[in-house]
């Protein structure tokens, strides 16, 4: 099988290893099973793998990068070519969530739904960088570099494109039906594949799987039995993609088509700490605080809490503090993010600070909570954040909600 294509490719590319056959099943639905396809899919990967070594964006992109980049988009074109309907689901959200088409890249007059689009390879180079290159995470969409690495990868998808075979073992979800028990396992392994195996999903996985490990010992005899089951559970319970959407909902997508409306679990009743704060905030909702004694006093004088006592000691230290309320919640705390908050009522705001860290909010887990998040999005207070190596903080805030689904995932759309 050839796989030097290009007569700029370096002398490099013989030390790095090809993409493998079962690497390229292993994201495939009916893994490990071959099909006569697989040889064409597998010199395409690794085309994608060689033929942008030459470009400054594979300059220091690790080779186990550089080879989950090669494997997400064969996936998509494996998807776009057998119509399989992930991408397609994935396309249909983001209208549903947003009004675009697909985030940061406003597509062009020749853009077709579900089929090659030097758009869709753009999105897929960024999500895979900023899910799984930690050292850049935070690059812009727009960083020149990677859209010449992303329009090369297009360029080689599009050489092959128009006679490229459907690749097969792609039925998903045609055909199935929740009400048909006869489809349940069907659905199941489907499932199983959206989560652990699919292009498309697992990156954004990739911190959450690794939070999921540092809490298993992989020494014990029994560390990978608890790991499967850990992901067993993890299936229904976490959410996962680029939308931070839960394994239920990407199945619906699939199966039925359309957006599914998440269940509102709201009660009548009023947290004891609403009243309470909102009389002692002039009826505000969100308290900022520059030091832990202010927070502490309202906590007893405000909110009632036993006198003479330091409430939340743990946090001492901190530069500023903020608390929100709920009606339904109750009360929650973050720490360190006040200069990054742009609201009138908020007197520690920094601006110069807050064009350097701002953009943490929507990336680092822990960082915001979600329900404050949530909170400062729709008043439009996160007004500095910058993608790493860029002065335009319209980048960030025109898909604020999408970035924060992709990085943050069940940090932000957890309850």
């Amino acid at each position: 099988m050839s796989i030097c294509h290009s007569s700029n490719i370096t002398p490099l590319i013989l030390e790095m290893d090809n993409i493998t056959l079962d690497e390229l099943l292993y994201l495939r639905p009916n893994y490990p099973e071959h099909t006569k396809h697989d040889e064409f899919f597998l010199d395409l990967a690794n085309r994608l793998l060689h033929d942008t070594i030459d470009l400054p964006y594979r300059e220091d992109m690790p080779e186990d990068i550089a080879k989950r980049m090669a494997l997400t988009l064969n996936g998509y074109m494996e998807d776009i070519l057998a119509d399989a309907g992930l991408w397609r689901s994935f396309i249909e959200e983001c209208r549903y969530l947003y009004g675009y088409t697909l985030p940061f890249y406003e597509v062009s007059d020749d853009y077709v739904d579900y089929e090659l689009n030097r758009e869709d390879v753009r999105f897929l180079v960024w999500y895979v960088t900023a899910t799984l290159w930690q050292e850049r995470r935070l690059i812009s969409p727009y960083d020149e570099k990677l859209l010449e690495y992303a329009d090369r990868c297009y360029e080689i998808l599009d050489m092959v494109y128009d006679d490229a075979p459907v690749a097969e073992g792609y039925p998903l979800a045609r055909n199935l039906s929740f009400k048909d028990p006869e489809d349940t396992e069907e659905l199941y392994d489907l499932s199983r594949w959206l989560f652990l195996h699919s292009y498309l999903l697992t990156p954004a996985f990739g911190t959450t799987l690794a939070e999921i490990i540092s809490e298993i010992d992989m020494n014990d005899p029994e560390g990978e039995t608890i790991l499967n089951k850990r992901l067993e559970e993890a299936m229904f319970e976490l959410p996962t993609g680029p939308l931070a959407l839960y394994t239920t909902e990407w199945l619906h997508l699939l199966v039925e088509g359309g957006h599914v409306e998440p269940q509102e679990n709201h009660s009548d009743k009023i947290h004891p700490y609403y009243e309470k704060f909102c009389a002692g905030s002039a009826g505000k909702e969100i308290m900022f605080f520059d030091r832990y004694e202010k927070m502490n006093d309202f906590f007893i004088d405000t909110l009632g809490w036993e006198k003479g006592k330091e409430h939340l000691d743990q946090v001492k230290g901190a530069d500023d503090y903020i608390l929100m309320v709920n009606r339904e919640k109750g009360m929650l705390m973050a720490c360190n993010i006040a200069r990054c908050v742009n609201t009138p009522d908020n007197p520690y705001y920094d601006p110069d600070y807050a064009k350097e860290h701002a953009i943490t909010l929507l990336t680092d887990r822990g960082r915001c909570p979600g329900d404050l998040l949530q909170m400062i999005f729709r008043q439009g207070w996160l007004t500095d954040a910058l993608f790493a190596g860029s002065s335009d903080p319209s980048e960030v805030s025109k898909h604020q909600d999408l970035i924060a689904r992709c990085f943050l995932q069940l940090y932000y759309r957890g309850d």
